[in-house]
């Protein structure tokens, strides 16, 4: 171990155990490891494996957190001391520092970045407050009846209650009460003395399963951690976890690092969601946390959601997680009747512009027949505002500002696209717009809006209310009886009772995006909606506008994300895209790239890809960009899954090997990143 300083001066130090070895919360990767510092006798008692100290690092303070207590050092100068310890509270738990190497070797980052994501800042008043005692747990009554609806359900309970760490794939049923089964997961835990991590998308989700914890557990042992808490309330219920009052933890990403003492069960709900991305460096993914941790604490392991990714998927095929989903006739029973205008000859016959049509014949009867039951109707558009993309009328190439060549579109108002469009980037009117490509002054509407769409509904139904949920404004709850809600894909409220119906727009506008996995996140979306909806059974019924021919359409059509996530992860072992190969996405100039690229000692099988310019909305801020953008390329490089712990320790150790040298041209590395294009 080595040692940055000697101690300003001269203190007595501890007689047992004398030397820390601390980890500096550092930026540069070749700092990335334990340096050793004496304890004074005056901290011999606060200096712990955990607390977070302040060391003197290079003539300057500090912040680190002590690993371990030990009797010698190898380093052969002299050791300076600790400068203080900061809190006797042992913050970074033993299991936490594990992961958070862990996570560090799996994303090719470093663990002072991974416990930046861990750990929230230390909040002294909080942390001072006079510790409640750990209440005892009183979990209500546990029906776990509902998960005989599933195949396998009722032994995944008992194993998880007999604490076997059982691991799971589960497809939740349209309609089904997700939060209460998650809840009672985490209550089977509790009840066994253990704690559980419970990970969400969004606040929406957060407020409701915690909801459903605290109805089985109890307020004082269930906490909700978000980041939209302020430091004292956030610190206050991370610590609840941290000391073993709480029993139960739900929250969003950074909760997958809760130091509850005992997990017992980590579980991630929707997976796919692009939130469960971190966007901080090391940039690791929820999901890939989550499995880290579980198989390292032994513990029980759940990904559920009503669609399922690739990823997932894969774990099932190798065995490492056991499906857990429905029989066909049960699924049958609890969907909407999911019909596709234009899928059939019968449709066609009736009304003939059922295929192009946005809002065919047949979506209008579903419609009314809804609001005539007193039911609300859902109405889920892919883009906000009111005509979000324009292009020319005649040759269809996209409107640009004139200015800043930005999109143009229509915000608001207006009764057609010969109102004045507006750029997007710049907001500058355009009054006397003329295509650059062949001059026509007239322009369509290649997207529609939620915000236009609220306004045509209106009008075709006029008198019944409408809502609107995107954007800043989104409802969490509407009520039971007639009204239309119209929501962008995300925002859509959980209605009391269900909705009659559901029209899912503009299928194509989400199928044929530029991503691998377009698709994928269509189906997510498309099922997150529907699943709101009543079952056939009880008159539900929904809309799907798009081309009945495309399988992901069909695979809604059917309710079978199985299916569809077995052909996605075929599809991707076909073409060597993740999961079934490791991908490493390399951004920068290209001569940071190259440089990079030169002192890394890479796998014998790496295939390199580019570079290329970053695809459009990937870029993420570099280090001097306010100063002078740089041109950002990105390089993939791609590997066997089973050279991929190899290719993010090359990556790392070259990243150490530029920071030691001070080379200051930006480069971003990520592993398996969701936006690789």
């Amino acid at each position: 171990m080595t040692s940055p300083g000697s101690a300003k001066h001269a203190r007595v130090t501890a007689e047992q155990l004398p030397i820390a070895r601390v980890l500096p919360l550092l930026p540069l990767a070749h700092l990335d490891r334990e340096f050793d510092y004496l304890v004074p006798a005056e901290f011999d008692e606060a200096a712990q494996p955990g607390v977070r100290v302040r060391i003197r690092f290079a003539g300057r303070l500090v912040d680190g957190y002590l690993l371990e207590r030990v009797p010698s050092s190898d380093h052969q100068g002299k050791l300076g001391s600790l400068d203080r310890v900061v809190s006797s509270e042992r913050v970074l738990t033993p299991e936490i520092a594990t992961l958070a190497t862990l996570v560090a070797a799996r994303y090719a980052g470093t663990r002072s970045d991974v416990l930046r994501l861990a750990i929230p800042p230390r909040h002294a008043r909080t942390e001072n407050e006079e510790q409640a005692p750990v209440p005892a747990a009183e979990v209500t009554s546990i029906d776990t009846a509902a998960w005989d609806r599933y195949s396998h359900g009722s032994a995944f309970v008992e194993a998880l209650a007999a604490g076997r760490a059982p691991r799971a794939a589960w497809q939740a049923l349209p309609g089904e009460d997700w939060p209460r089964r998650l809840a009672e997961l985490a209550a089977t835990v509790v009840e066994r003395g253990e704690q559980a991590v419970l990970v969400v998308p969004d606040q929406r989700d957060l407020d409701r399963v915690h909801a459903a914890c605290v109805d089985l557990v109890g307020k004082s042992r269930a906490v909700a951690l978000a980041a939209g808490l302020g430091p004292a309330a956030r610190y206050r219920r991370w610590l609840a976890a941290l000391r073993g009052t709480a029993a139960i933890v739900v929250g969003t990403r950074s909760a997958v690092f809760a130091p509850v003492p005992r997990v017992g069960l980590v579980v991630v709900w929707d997976d796919g969601d692009d939130s469960n991305a971190e966007l901080r460096a090391p940039y690791p993914h929820v999901r890939e946390v989550a499995l880290l941790r579980a198989h390292e604490a032994g513990c029980g392991f759940v990904a559920g959601g009503f669609a399922r990714t690739a990823e997932v998927q894969s774990l099932v095929e190798s065995g490492w997680a056991h499906d857990l989903v429905a029989a066909r006739g049960t699924v049958r029973e609890c969907s909407p009747h999911i019909t596709v205008p234009g899928d059939s000859d019968h449709a066609l016959e009736r009304d003939p512009t059922a295929a192009q049509a946005r809002l065919p014949a047949v979506a209008f009867a579903a419609v009314r027949s809804s609001l005539d039951a007193g039911h609300p109707v859902l109405v889920q558009v892919p883009r906000r505002g009111y005509l979000p993309s324009l292009a020319c009328a005649k040759c269809r190439a996209p409107a640009r500002c004139r200015r800043c060549n930005g999109p143009l579109a229509l915000p608001s108002g207006g009764d057609d696209v010969a109102s004045s469009p507006t750029c997007r980037w710049c907001g500058i009117a355009d009054p006397s717009y003329r295509c650059r490509v062949c001059g026509s002054r007239a322009l369509r509407a290649l997207v529609i809006g939620a915000g236009r769409t609220a306004e045509e509904l209106g009008r075709a139904f006029p008198g019944v209310v409408v809502v609107n949920s995107g954007g800043s404004e989104v409802v969490d709850t509407v009520k039971a009886g007639p009204r239309l809600v119209v929501a962008t894909v995300g925002a859509e409220p959980v209605a009391v009772g269900g909705y009659g119906s559901a029209l899912l727009l503009d299928g194509w506008a989400l199928l044929s995006r530029a991503d691998l996995r377009a698709t994928e996140e269509a189906l997510r979306r498309w099922m997150s909606a529907a699943a709101l909806v009543r079952s056939g059974a009880d008159g539900g019924r929904v809309i799907v506008v798009a081309d009945p021919g495309i399988p992901t359409v069909q695979a809604l059509v059917r309710w079978d994300p199985v299916g569809h996530a077995q052909t996605q992860l075929a599809e991707r072992a076909e073409v060597r895209l993740p999961p079934a190969v490791r991908v490493a996405a390399v951004d920068g100039s290209a001569s940071a790239i190259a440089a990079l690229l030169e002192i890394a000692e890479l796998p014998t099988d790496t295939e390199q890809l580019g570079p290329v310019p970053l695809p459009e909305g990937a870029r993420k801020p570099f280090a001097g960009d306010a100063v002078e953008p740089i041109e950002v390329e990105r390089m993939l490089l791609r590997v066997p899954r089973s050279a991929g712990a190899a290719l993010s320790r090359a990556l790392a150790d070259a990243q150490a090997n530029r920071s030691a040298r001070k080379n200051d041209l930006p480069v971003r590395v990520q592993i398996d990143p969701v936006d690789i294009g």
